[in-house]
């Protein structure tokens, strides 16, 4: 059976404090008059390298090279602190959102700074794992025997881990600890005394170590779509799924129209989720390449997708979509289904930070015996394990487990701003309404309707305005006009072009 589903986009004892990093040497950041990207003519920037110890816990440790870019603030008389930005993952690239920073609000204010987190795309090195990608393609192929997927996914890891273990790699100098000292370093390097962090999903865990350990100078921090420090992902996942999936078919069901036009809409599709969970659905579908018939066996987990795999954008079809599937409409699913023919286009960009970040950080403080129960718990999708990688794969890549720390919420009385979108299954509201028991002065918005990553909405751009607004003002809560006018979704009650 293939699982559709992905979800987006971590050996030695622990230790009651964060072990203290090797402090013998200089930050340095070098300009280069080579840009990663062509830039607008109009917008001022300066690109260059920041070079930092591989691993600040060895003396011995080589240096490597992430890449930075400056952004000159559109202001005439801008604002003396600026923003740095750095995206989630982890294992994503911050680099390519250089190309779009006409659209970003900040510059209207301030100079805005982009970090490449260490181990990705655009970093030098960059620990890319083509083989972990060419395993989940061949684990999504209908022909594929499901129960060979850990023994293809163990060699997969076996195999990156080998390789980048001979390019002279440390994969244990990878990880949340080490990109918080990368920032700190390049406030150092750029004799920046006071600036602002943003932060969206993994890299909002950047921003909790950054307040504890290198508080000098943050004058205040968005925080998108956060992870707690203190939450348990792969445990936790499951239920964050279905609690948010239910909370989008009770507000259809509380919708006159849509309850209307999709009457019991929830309890059908939580019926028929279950249905085909413990007798697969049969799908057929012609495979691009050969012109063949090609055969599916789809369950809950998989096509639990529709929900899953959902932007912001996507939200008001959502019903259309389910109801769709519940009359035997399966067009779009098969849509989806054709597309795993197609081998991966990029060759496992960035995964082999992850797997360092995700078996040193999240993978230590799990229940292994919590992961099997919740991947049995809910009849719905029953079979879906909440981790993001195996007990197996994190053995094999072998990274040396944080402190305990890591594990423990942050306290701060920095400004921070926490964001949210209210169908966020991955970064459940809930997380960041804990986290505020520890952030003195923080403040909480959630976007009714929206999914995860409010800030990169683009066809609203409301997200980013509340957040710039609380750059400007750190100490009130923004409440931009757009912020006000965004209530339920209204849910579309027929397909797209009809």
């Amino acid at each position: 059976m293939v699982k559709i589903l992905t979800f987006i986009l971590l050996i030695s004892p622990f230790f009651l404090l964060a072990q203290p990093f090797n402090k013998d040497y200089t930050p340095v950041f070098e300009s280069s008059e080579k840009s990663l990207f062509k830039i607008d003519d109009a917008q001022k920037f300066t690109f260059g390298y920041l070079k930092v110890p591989e691993n600040r816990n060895n003396s011995e440790s080589k240096m490597i090279e992430l890449p930075v870019y400056i952004f000159k603030s559109r202001s005439t008389n801008p604002k003396p602190d600026p923003i740095i930005f750095t995206v989630g993952g982890p294992g994503s690239t911050t680099m390519p959102s250089a190309k779009y920073m006409e659209y970003y609000q900040y510059l209207d204010d301030r100079d805005f700074i982009l970090i490449e987190q260490r181990g990705n795309y655009y970093a030098r090195p960059h620990l890319d794992c083509p083989e972990w990608s060419d395993a989940i393609y061949q684990s999504n192929l209908p022909d594929f025997d499901k129960e060979k997927t850990a023994s293809l996914l163990a060699k997969a890891a076996t195999d990156c881990r080998n390789r980048l273990v001979k390019k002279g790699i440390d994969l244990n100098g990878y990880n949340t600890n080490e990109i918080a000292a990368d920032i700190f370093d390049l406030k150092r390097a750029l004799e920046i005394k006071s600036y602002n962090l943003l932060t969206m999903s993994y890299s909002t865990k950047i921003a909790q170590v950054m307040l504890r350990d290198y508080p000098e100078g943050i004058r205040s921090v968005v925080m998108d779509s956060p992870l707690p420090l203190a939450s348990k992902f792969d445990e936790e996942s499951n239920q964050n799924l279905m609690e948010n999936l239910n909370l989008l078919l009770d507000d259809c069901t509380a919708d006159t129209l849509c309850n209307k036009a999709f009457p019991n809409l929830k309890a059908r599709f939580l019926s028929y989720l279950q249905q085909i969970t413990e007798s697969p659905l049969k799908v057929s579908v012609e495979n691009p390449k050969s012109g063949k018939e090609e055969i599916f066996f789809l369950r809950g987990e998989d096509l639990i997708a529709v929900f899953t795999n959902a932007y912001t954008s996507d939200v008001p079809n959502i019903p259309v979509e389910i109801n769709m599937i519940l009359n035997n409409d399966l067009s779009s699913v098969k849509a989806q289904l054709i597309k795993l023919f197609n081998p991966p286009k990029y060759g496992g960009d960035g995964i082999g930070m992850r797997l360092s970040v995700w078996c040193a950080e999240e993978y230590p403080f799990d229940s292994q015996e919590t992961i099997t129960k919740e991947t049995k718990k809910y009849p719905e999708i029953k079979g879906l394990s909440p981790a993001v990688y195996s007990e197996q794969v994190c053995e094999i890549w072998g990274v040396e487990k944080v402190s305990v720390i890591e594990d423990k919420p942050v306290s701060s009385e920095v400004p921070v701003l926490l964001i949210n979108g209210q169908y966020d299954e991955l970064t459940p509201p809930k997380w960041a309404k804990a986290m505020q028991e520890h952030l003195k002065n923080s403040f909480h918005l959630v976007f009714k309707g929206w999914k995860h990553g409010p800030i990169t909405n683009w066809g609203n751009p409301c997200a980013m305005q509340a957040a710039n607004d609380f750059f400007n003002n750190p100490y009130s809560k923004p409440n931009p006009d757009c912020f006000k006018e965004i209530t339920r979704p209204v849910f579309l009650t027929k397909e797209k072009g009809h």
